[in-house]
């Protein structure tokens, strides 16, 4: 299994309505950071963030996919919505 589909299945904890996963690890090739570990960005959108701050809604999704922020991801860029909020953009 890819590291992408790792991340998807830890995410899928948070019941999200939408989940976009993007690896933009070529986009930061020679990157002192590349070599330990892909760069990915996130959108994700679910009820899991209702009255969390950004900085909460970030915690939570770095909990939620647990280890392989050690390791297998250097970067995780986020945008975290609620559907409400995702609506209004």
């Amino acid at each position: 299994m890819s590291t992408r589909d790792d991340l998807l299945q830890q995410l899928a904890a948070l019941q999200p309505a939408l989940c976009e996963l993007h690896d933009e690890s070529h986009l930061h090739a020679g990157h002192a950071g590349a070599a330990g570990g892909g760069h990915y960005r996130l959108k994700i959108i679910s009820v899991a963030f209702a009255g969390k701050s950004t900085i909460d809604r970030h915690r939570l999704v770095y909990r939620t996919v647990g280890t392989l922020m050690n390791g297998a991801v250097h970067a995780l860029s986020i945008t975290a919505l609620t559907p409400e909020e995702a609506a209004r953009a």
